[in-house]
């Protein structure tokens, strides 16, 4: 008898879904991560420039403005949020006459939750705060796992 079979053995089909399993569970966080430290861009970049706007306040009045609610309240309050380009992180700047701390602090829905950026009028960067499994920096944004810069 001659037999053509043309198709699969269960025993290959077995082999190619454990070949599967096992890339998708190297694969997966990696790409998680990758989405993530992109989400973080977000804060560096709005930290930045809002130490920019920040110091061009500072030129023009030399202050940088008081923590009060008027509208000099850190010289540019609600700078941020009105732009509409922020989506990832809420931001906030503690501030007095000479000094301020900008902070970006992650919103859960958006899943940067735990991790906070600053920068103050030095330029000084640090994240305080990060998600578990992260490393914190005192001297920068860190912008992978390891804490790295």
């Amino acid at each position: 008898m001659d037999r053509n079979n043309a198709g699969f053995t269960l025993i290959e089909m077995l082999v190619v879904l454990a070949v599967i399993g096992i890339l998708a569970t190297i694969a997966l966080p990696a790409y998680q991560d990758y989405v993530l430290r992109g989400k973080l861009a977000e804060a560096y970049s709005q930290l930045s420039a809002l130490q920019l706007k920040m110091e061009q306040y500072y030129q023009d009045n030399r202050t940088y403005g008081t923590g009060g609610k008027g509208d000099d309240a850190c010289g540019v309050r609600d700078l941020l949020v009105s732009s509409g380009k922020v989506k990832y992180f809420d931001y906030r700047i503690e501030c007095n006459d000479q000094t301020f701390t900008a902070h970006a602090d992650g919103i859960v829905a958006e899943g940067t939750d735990g991790f906070r950026f600053t920068i103050d009028q030095d330029g000084n960067k640090a994240t305080p705060a990060v998600k578990s499994g992260w490393t914190t920096s005192a001297t920068c944004w860190v912008r992978k796992k390891d804490g790295s810069c």
